[in-house]
């Protein structure tokens, strides 16, 4: 098993990338703690993955959200061998439409959350611990209605760099994963209507040189190589999953 007995938390493990990221971690022998911010989710997500992992209810955009959460997984395994900084949304805003409120939000939870997530947890984990961190395809294209979005999730790709750099001297490595069009909730969450939602993952299927979107489970397969030992020398990376979109 590629993660036995390593400690492996987890933001956004309710749903799509994360739930799947939480199975297959615990299915590679790790023990896992998943954050969510919405209680409903996170005790389904708990029952879907037979009750075996620490569900914390935190916000990522809360600072002391997340201090509570690493500090519940401490009580509870000791130490943090993996961190999966994965929770992130948005919603559709036309350049007109976007007001500081809007930024400030965005860069909360899809920046901050991750900044801080990985500056609480870091004292906890161990040599040879790894970082893996959710980016986006939107680092390589422009969509429209998704400028601020783009904009926190290149900044996040520059993250990987700075704290990949920073945190080699303590051997812990930071890579990031980053997803293409996968079949997940996080589209459904982005204000469009089903209409419209419908028409844009056409559009964005038809430009996928493999001709459909991704499954969750890809990308978890993705986040274990960077997360296990398999990838010991590999640090700073984007490992791009999007069926070629941004590279073909």
């Amino acid at each position: 098993m590629k993660l036995q007995d390593k400690v492996a938390f987890i933001t956004g493990g309710t749903s799509g990338i994360g739930l799947e990221t939480a199975k297959l971690f615990l299915a590679e022998g790790a023990k896992v703690a998943i954050v969510g911010s919405n209680a409903e989710r996170l005790a389904a997500a708990g029952d879907v993955l037979g009750g075996q992992p620490l569900a914390i209810l935190a916000d990522v955009r809360n600072v002391e959200d997340i201090e509570r959460a690493v500090e519940e997984t401490r009580i509870k395994f000791g130490r943090i061998d993996v961190v999966f900084a994965n929770a992130g949304a948005s919603t559709v805003a036309p350049l007109e439409a976007i007001t500081p409120l809007y930024v400030e939000s965005n860069f909360a939870l899809n920046f901050n959350g991750v900044f801080f997530t990985i500056q609480k947890a870091v004292p906890l984990m161990t040599n040879g611990g790894s970082i893996v961190v959710t980016t986006s395809f939107l680092n390589e294209v422009g969509m429209p209605g998704l400028s601020v979005l783009a904009a926190t999730k290149a900044a996040t790709r520059s993250l990987v760099r700075t704290l990949g750099a920073e945190l080699a001297g303590r051997n812990i490595r930071v890579n990031a994963v980053s997803p293409g069009t996968i079949s997940t909730p996080f589209y459904g969450k982005m204000g469009l209507s089903e209409a419209d939602l419908q028409q844009v993952a056409a559009s964005l299927q038809d430009k996928v040189p493999l001709k459909r979107f991704g499954l969750p489970v890809e990308l978890a397969k993705a986040v274990l190589y960077l997360a296990s030992d398999d990838s010991s020398y590999t640090n700073g990376i984007e490992l791009v999953v999007d069926g070629g979109l941004t590279q073909v």
